[in-house]
């Protein structure tokens, strides 16, 4: 006769609570990313790079965030919801330094690592901050047009929106490198464009009408520089009215082919979004990532555009064109 002794509901408890935990231990982390915009191809190719981290670094990225980067209750939205998901970590472009400051702050109480990629926010405990060069950007483009003007006469900015850290950046250093180091340059005329290609190009023509004699225009971003590019070209002044412009695009590209843009200060999007999600990962794993990386924009000109390192960061792998 087989004995059937009573057998403890803990012996079939243990083994599944172990296996659970092991499953926990095992999965892989979730770091949510949020651009500050989904739509412009800086943002595609900075997704690119997320993912080729994400990969390389075996966590899953969870990319979301607004499709317009003045959205800013958008993007505090995407956060807080992944505030309460309880992802592993966020890695955020902000759409303003100061709207975005309280909910961020907010996900780090929480004990959720940050990094701050692109655009800064106005907190202190992040992990990392990676972003180009901004202000030095903007030093450089002051200096290509006085090169390219002589270093004399009347300048202008298209500038991006107010609030957004990295565009600011360039946009001082461009002021502050005029004022102090080319005094027979002046800026006549400067202007927002609010994000916006169109609200851009209006911005420009209307400069351009009130200055017709403008030497130069400097243009912060992608879409104020196509803005820059389409009222230059409308108006028959490309070669004419020097322009140089900030980020890339197809139209850029194009631009810079036929003689509109003289310099196109680039950044290196792809490795942004790369170097962001690679020092949470590695955060998470125990190392500590340097407090800030800032990497340096290129200036391209026309003669640039075959050199294969340049090709490279024009279009990124990963990035398809429009």
């Amino acid at each position: 006769m087989i004995s059937r002794r009573p057998v403890s509901r803990r012996s079939f408890l243990v083994p599944a609570a172990v296996g659970l935990a092991g499953c926990g231990r095992n999965r892989r982390r979730i770091i949510g990313v949020i651009p500050k915009a989904t739509s412009h191809l800086f943002f595609v190719a900075v997704h690119a790079g997320v993912d080729a981290a994400a990969r390389e670094f075996n966590v899953e990225a969870l990319w979301n965030g607004p499709n317009d980067e003045t959205d800013h209750a958008r993007q505090i939205q995407v956060l807080e919801s992944m505030i309460t998901r309880r992802v592993d970590a966020i890695a955020i472009s902000a759409t303003d330094e100061r709207a975005l400051a309280s909910t961020v702050e907010r996900a780090i109480r929480s004990g959720i690592p940050v990094a701050i990629f692109d655009s800064g926010v106005n907190v202190q405990d992040y992990i990392t901050f990676v972003a180009t060069g901004n202000h030095e950007a903007g030093v450089r483009a002051a200096r290509h047009l006085a090169e390219l003007t002589g270093g004399r006469g009347d300048l202008a900015m298209v500038m991006h929106k107010p609030g957004g850290t990295s565009t600011m950046l360039r946009e001082q250093g461009f002021e502050e490198t005029l004022t102090r180091e080319f005094p027979n340059l002046r800026i006549a005329g400067r202007q927002y464009g609010m994000a916006d290609m169109a609200k851009a190009r209006a911005a420009a023509e209307n400069i351009l009408t009130a200055n017709p004699r403008l030497a130069g225009i400097f243009a912060s971003s992608e879409a104020s520089s196509l803005g820059a590019i389409h009222a230059i070209k409308a108006r028959g002044l490309a070669g004419k009215v020097k322009l140089v412009t900030f980020d890339t695009s197809d139209p850029h590209v194009e631009a810079l082919r036929d003689g509109t843009i003289d310099v196109m200060l680039v950044q290196d999007s792809f490795s942004i979004g790369y170097q962001a999600v690679r020092a949470l990962a590695e955060h998470l794993k125990g190392a500590a990532p340097p407090k800030r990386t800032d990497l340096p924009a290129k200036s391209i000109t026309r003669a640039d555009l075959e050199k294969p390192e340049i090709q490279s960061i024009l279009f990124p792998k990963g990035v398809l064109r429009k």
